[in-house]
Formats: structure tokens, C-alpha cells, sequence
């Protein structure tokens, strides 16, 4: 049995590197599985996380305690623990990368969406999914959300549990993964995030518990559906986030510089100088409440916005909400720190100054932005 053979290999993998040598990363990876042809073709990108992790005992299913898992499974071995793909569809898969999701940047993801983009322009490809850690994956389904030009489901989707624990999470969510890039109904709802039964919007979807399975949520925008039986429900007609741009990333081997600064009692001012001088093409601030910062820090950011014209723009810490523009500060509207961040190297990418940032991000609320 392949679930069988995939315990066998655990106790092996639990001592290996986060990037075992025997790993052929960009490599198409030929599994053992026959080709169907009554079904749909789903190509799958491994980038590791705890979907791909080995723990020290079957018990353990919170990393950072007591030395915590690592990541040590390919692609092709997680899929070892989901037999019932064979009924589903034809699976191709690409080893991207093998590494904790905390350590994803800006060359995986470009790569990442050139090799999406390139596999959903193929007739014969329903969609893709991609296996990711959880803790960054928001940030990587909303890149590609905005980088690959397609109306086919791109599905983003990940594990709580690493594979060795009771309970694993990740065989069921790769399985419902699958079934949603196959799906009709799927199609021209940008890219999803799909975890443990509820399917949410790549625009919107964030983790909200450090630990807990059913961790993906938004409060103010909800979730697409919800699988019944394996089946993905939606609870409305597809529809795209209001905003949704398309930036053309080709040939990019790099992206623009923002740093993340974040709010709190007595934050230094000098954070906003520093994060400038060292490089940074602007700055997004976590905000208090919907984008405040103390008057001090205010001032030390307007300050290098009027010297450099670098765009400052605020976002929120606390989980939803809504951050408003206030005279030189963007506000990056209803979305957080890690995807305003994103919006904003992709304008930058443009070579968009700051009036053009300005006019980027009053695109994603445009009835308050106009006052209609």
C-alpha cells in the first residue's frame, strides 16, 4: 500500500535536512502514478512547510517545542498518503523548493508564478495546486493571485499537522486541494486557499490561530464555500476581489524592497529613517487601530516621505479592518500588513511613483476612495 510505504520512510526522514541532496528541485517529477484518461490533469508545487514535515513521534503536532518537526518529504512522497488522487485526476509535480514557508522570498516566488503561469496556459491543465507552509502562505496565493493571468483555479494549500502525526491534516487537505483545481465552478474566483474544509479567497483568507486546524478565516469577508463530502460548495457566483489587478512579472529576477514596520507604545521614530537608508523603496507600518502611529513616529515617516517621495502607506495589526488614507499616508484599505506589503512592490514593479501608488491602492475601495 502507498500509505504504508510512506510510514516507512518516516523514522529516516525525521533525521534529515530541511534539503535532502536527493531532491531534483525545478524538476518535473515522474511518480508511478497510471495515466487516466476519463480525467482531468492537476499539476501540484511542493515549497515544503509542515505539510512536508517529519516530527520526532507521532504525537507531535506543534513545532518549536522541545526541538520541533522539520521539513524532510518531497512532493511525490507526500502524495503517498493520498491514494484516493488516483480516482480524482492525473498529477504532475514540480519540487520548487523544500523549506520552512517562513523562508519563501522574492526568487521563489517569481519562479513560482513563471512556472504557474506557463503550466495554466497548457489546454490539457484543469488548474494547479501548490503545497506551502501555513504560515506565509497568504502572502505567497495573494502574489500569485495578482501574477498569473489565468480564469483556471490556482489552489494554495497546507497542513497544521506535520505528515508523521496522529491525525495529519495535509492528506485530506491536498486531496480537497486537487478536487477544486478540477472543478467547473471553481473557475474565475482568482486564486484560493484551501485548509481544512472551508475554501477562502487569496485576497482576503489569513491565519488566525498559531496552532489550531481550522486557523483560515476573515471575518469581514468570509469563505468562498466549503467541501460536503469532498465536494466544493460555494456559497456564491464566481466573482474576483474588488481591486484585483494583474501584474506582468515576467523576466523579473527581483522585486522592489518594503519593509514592515510595526506599532506600539513608545515606537521608535528612527525606524522609519533606517528602513530608508537601508535600502528600502517603501514602507508599509502595522498600524494601531486603523493605521494610527504616535505623533513622534508620524512625524519621522512624513519626514521621509516629503525627502525621498518614498510611499508610506498604513495598514492594521489587529486582524480585519479597515486602514484609511490620511493626507501623505496611503491606507492600504482592507488589507493586512503582509499583503499591502505585496501590492506594493508590485506597484513599484511598474515604476509607479508615489501619485501612481496613490491611485493603486484607492483601486481597492473605490466607492469610499470616490465618495459615490
Amino acid at each position: 500500500m502507498r500509505v504504508q510505504s510512506l510510514l516507512c520512510f518516516l523514522p529516516v526522514l525525521a533525521r534529515a535536512s530541511p534539503n535532502p541532496a536527493h531532491l531534483q528541485l525545478w524538476t518535473r517529477q515522474e511518480g508511478e502514478r497510471p495515466y487516466n484518461s476519463s480525467l482531468q490533469n492537476v499539476t501540484i508545487f511542493g515549497t515544503g512547510g509542515t505539510i512536508a514535515s517529519v516530527g520526532s513521534s507521532s504525537t507531535e503536532t506543534v513545532g518549536g517545542l522541545g526541538g520541533g518537526y522539520s521539513v524532510g518529504l518531497g512532493v511525490e512522497q507526500v502524495l503517498e498518503a493520498v491514494p484516493e488522487l488516483l480516482e480524482r485526476a492525473n498529477i504532475n509535480t514540480f519540487q520548487v523548493t523544500n523549506e520552512p514557508s517562513g523562508s519563501i522570498n522574492a526568487t521563489h516566488l517569481l519562479e513560482l508564478s513563471e512556472l504557474i503561469q506557463a503550466e495554466v496556459e497548457k489546454s490539457d491543465i484543469s488548474g494547479v495546486v501548490v503545497t506551502h507552509g501555513t504560515d506565509t502562505v497568504e502572502e505567497t496565493c495573494f502574489f500569485l493571485d495578482l501574477t498569473v493571468k489565468t480564469d483556471k483555479p490556482i489552489v494554495c494549500t497546507a497542513a497544521m499537522r506535520p505528515a508523521t502525526a496522529i491525525s495529519a491534516d495535509g492528506p485530506l487537505n491536498v486531496l480537497q486541494a486537487v478536487i477544486l483545481a478540477t472543478a467547473p465552478n471553481a473557475r474565475g474566483r482568482g486564486a484560493m486557499i484551501s485548509l481544512s474544509d472551508r475554501i477562502g479567497s487569496a485576497f482576503y483568507s489569513t491565519k488566525t490561530h498559531a496552532n489550531a486546524l481550522d486557523t483560515f478565516h476573515n471575518f469581514d469577508a468570509g469563505v468562498l464555500g466549503y467541501y460536503i463530502n469532498q465536494v466544493p460548495y460555494f456559497y456564491y457566483s464566481a466573482a474576483l476581489a474588488t481591486g484585483k489587478q494583474y501584474f506582468n512579472v515576467s523576466g523579473l529576477t527581483s522585486l522592489p524592497k518594503v519593509d514592515i514596520l510595526y506599532s506600539h507604545q513608545d515606537m521608535n521614530p528612527e525606524l522609519f529613517q533606517f528602513s530608508s537608508d537601508n535600502g528600502a523603496e517603501g514602507i508599509v507600518y502595522a498600524g494601531n487601530g486603523a493605521g494610527g502611529i504616535s505623533r513622534d513616529a508620524r512625524a519621522a515617516a512624513e519626514e521621509v516621505h516629503n525627502a525621498t517621495g518614498k510611499s508610506i502607506v498604513a495598514s492594521r495589526k489587529v486582524n480585519t479592518g479597515f486602514a484609511t488614507t490620511r493626507e501623505w499616508v496611503i491606507g492600504s484599505g482592507f488589507l493586512n500588513p503582509v499583503r499591502a506589503r505585496i501590492f506594493l512592490q508590485l506597484g513599484l514593479t511598474r515604476g509607479l511613483d508615489n501619485d501612481g501608488i496613490v491611485e493603486l491602492f484607492g483601486t481597492l475601495y473605490p466607492d469610499a476612495w470616490t465618495g459615490e
